[in-house]
């Protein structure tokens, strides 16, 4: 089943407006009532609607399931050529061609151009509503350019803010449904009954596909069935560990959230078996195309190599067109109303199971005048927006009787040596976690006897900062770091805490990091008591241009973050592999936060959960599950969550030492000269 039941109320109004729809933008493409260069506009974004239109036809009545591999490339290649780096320049998706092209309406049309174009893998979900209330956008606004004088801007940005306020309702209904019902199948389907050995599969999705989409699947393919399974397991064992250490109740769940990079569905589909002997069935949700959804935030359940991430980056934030507080509210409303709709089916979802993938070049966006931004009462907005939304779905999802999983592997872009380096990440994720479950232990133990730890830098790297510690009443029952091996973060290999913020200060230096896909040169952060008082980047000419880059991408708009977290990573076989195969730069954070100290701004590992209790294998309570602002939750959520965890690491060979300091002013380290000190922690130096 598709998203037609949703639709089923609208049905007969839209086998009625669908047609008139089509009619009205195939006279776009032939009539001359609106004066140039906007004629030009209005012709490409109609005949963009009604080749979706056409395509959508081609597959509900199985004429697309007839085409080759090579025509399949072909088209695929055509829906998504004008946005590649190449053609961008010339493209209305582009907001400096849209802004030069059109003017002051630059930035309104070019947002509309980018959702329509959004509207592609609809088309191949059956989505025919989403496309006639584009179409329907599109020529209401095209009708204001047919009269004797220009509109007025502000008309243009009033069509555009009630078609999101008044649709809004659908596409959240849209949203909660597809996290809450397993009978929207699109997905599954694909996994389930495909032939995986016809990669014509692949564009099934309506996603861009490229190399390492087709050369995933096929490398998958020829692997044998035991390591698929081996794989399979891994990850969905990881995901009931991570239920049975937390003293959750897998039982009572009946939905897994399934994400995944298209190219991966052999594994999944073993994975989809796996969780139904847990007894859970997968649900998986459209990934945020939409400007209302945020365009480019990775948010939905399957994934692909982007066509170009300038132009995801140019689009973050294209909501600013009608983003206001009426509207915020209005969404809240509208959210609350659909997990209330769906209140019981809400709480039997379990959590997200990931698949994450990494070798990607790496990307260091550009400033782009002409994108739309967010002006500093939009920022508090979207601030207040996810604060507000995120206590909303706990209420119907609770933080404590959910989980999840994350594990990753290489796609074949990251080089030659692509297969060797997938077979040592299958390595690295399955290394022995007893033996390091001992070894961490070692470390919590030296850790659990300090008041608060230092960590220097060394070379270029500056960093020193001291991280306060959060105070043990009786060490014979309590911890303050968790013992993390593989459950729900795969790889093995950290022990981390949320820190105390008094007494937490000091400088934080990366001189290169990639953080959520973007990239920083010499980060660098100051704490004061905990709270992030400055920060700066070399990413740009200007000190402005990168204060705002930090503002919206690091500090997600907030004017400061507490450091939620301070680890320390044991991987030294994930830190070598990035050393040999010359990756460091490439791996994901789930990878490289495991390969030196990292930090955390923003929420704690256990936000919304810190009143579930947590213990170590070793039977100790993790306490320090609280820090000075999450606390505030129990007067006032707003005040204690910020929505964000961004995890900065310090690599090995930039790191000098990390001490922990006692009450009584006696020192321990804990690494010495990018090296583990501590007894029974010397096996960790082989791979350094």
């Amino acid at each position: 089943m598709g998203y037609q039941e949703i639709w089923q109320p609208y049905q007969e109004e839209v086998e009625e407006r669908f047609p008139l729809a089509m009619g009205r933008l195939e006279q776009i493409g032939t009539e001359e009532t609106v004066p140039q260069p906007y004629r030009a506009y209005f012709r490409q974004a109609a005949s963009f609607l009604l080749r979706l239109a056409k395509l959508e036809q081609e597959i509900s009545s199985g004429e697309w399931e007839k085409k080759s591999l090579g025509e399949l490339k072909q088209e695929n290649m055509s829906l998504y050529r004008e946005v590649l780096p190449e053609h961008y320049g010339s493209s209305y998706a582009s907001p400096e061609h849209a802004g030069k092209e059109l003017g002051q309406y630059g930035k309104l049309l070019g947002m509309l151009y980018a959702d329509i174009r959004s509207l592609i893998p609809y088309a191949f979900e059956g989505r025919v509503y989403d496309i006639t209330i584009f179409s329907e956008l599109l020529v209401e606004i095209y009708n204001a350019f047919e009269g004797e004088e220009l509109p007025e801007e502000r008309e243009i940005q009033q069509i555009l803010y009630w078609f999101f306020h008044d649709y809004g309702e659908i596409f959240t209904e849209i949203a909660v449904r597809a996290q809450t019902d397993p009978e929207l199948d699109f997905y599954t389907r694909i996994i389930m009954d495909s032939d995986l050995g016809d990669l014509r599969y692949l564009y099934r999705y309506g996603a861009y596909i490229t190399d390492n989409e087709l050369k995933t699947a096929e490398f998958l393919n020829s692997l044998p069935m035991e390591k698929i399974q081996a794989m399979a397991d891994t990850y969905t064992e990881g995901y009931r560990i991570g239920f049975e250490v937390t003293g959750k109740d897998l039982s009572k769940k009946k939905y897994v959230d399934l994400r995944y990079p298209i190219g991966f569905e052999r594994m999944m589909r073993a994975a989809v078996g796996n969780f139904k002997e847990l007894g859970l069935m997968p649900v998986m949700m459209r990934s945020g195309e939409l400007s209302f959804s945020g365009r480019g935030t990775g948010t939905g359940s399957v994934s692909s190599t982007p066509p170009n991430r300038q132009y995801e980056y140019d689009h973050k934030s294209d909501k600013a067109v009608y983003l206001d507080k009426a509207f915020v509210e209005r969404r809240l409303e509208v959210l609350k109303t659909a997990y209330e709709a769906r209140k019981k089916e809400a709480g039997w979802y379990a959590g997200p199971a990931v698949v994450e993938t990494f070798g990607e070049e790496g990307f260091a966006p550009k400033a782009n005048p002409y994108a739309c931004q967010y002006d500093e009462k939009q920022q508090k907005l979207n601030v207040y927006y996810s604060n507000m939304a995120t206590q909303v779905t706990n209420q119907y999802i609770k933080g404590e009787e959910r989980s999840f999983t994350i594990i990753a592997y290489p796609i074949p872009e990251i080089g030659p040596a692509f297969e060797e380096i997938f077979a040592e990440t299958v390595k690295v994720n399955t290394l022995d976690y007893k033996l390091y479950q001992n070894i961490q232990q070692n470390i919590i133990d030296v850790l659990d006897g300090g008041v608060s730890v230092r960590i220097t830098g060394k070379g270029k790297n500056t960093t020193d900062l001291t991280v306060a510690l959060y105070p043990l009443k009786d060490r014979s029952q309590e911890t303050a770091f968790e013992n993390c091996v593989a459950d729900v973060n795969i790889p093995v290999g950290e022990v981390f805490t949320s820190p105390a913020l008094k007494g937490t200060n000091g400088h934080l230096h990366v001189t290169e990091v990639y953080l959520a896909g973007l990239k920083y040169i010499d980060l660098e952060i100051d704490f004061q008591d905990g709270m992030v008082c400055s920060y700066s980047c070399k990413n740009f000419p200007e000190e402005k241009e990168n204060k705002a880059f930090l503002k919206e991408n690091l500090l997600k708009h907030h004017d400061t973050l507490p450091l939620g977290e301070f680890a320390i990573g044991t991987n030294t076989t994930a830190y070598r592999m990035g050393i040999d195969f010359h990756i460091q730069d490439k791996l994901p954070i789930l990878i490289a936060e495991k390969t030196g100290p990292h930090f955390a701004v923003g929420d704690t590992c256990y936000s919304w959960a810190e009143d579930t209790p947590v213990f170590n294998p070793d039977g100790k309570e993790i306490v320090a599950r609280d820090n000075e602002v999450s606390i505030l939750r129990k007067e006032d959520p707003q005040k204690a969550y910020f929505n964000c965890h961004t995890d900065i690491t310090i690599p090995y060979d930039e790191l000098d030492r990390i001490t922990v300091q006692g009450a009584d002013g006696a020192c321990v380290d804990v690494i010495r000269d990018g090296k583990f000190v501590v007894p029974g922690t010397e096996a960790l130096n082989g791979p350094l």
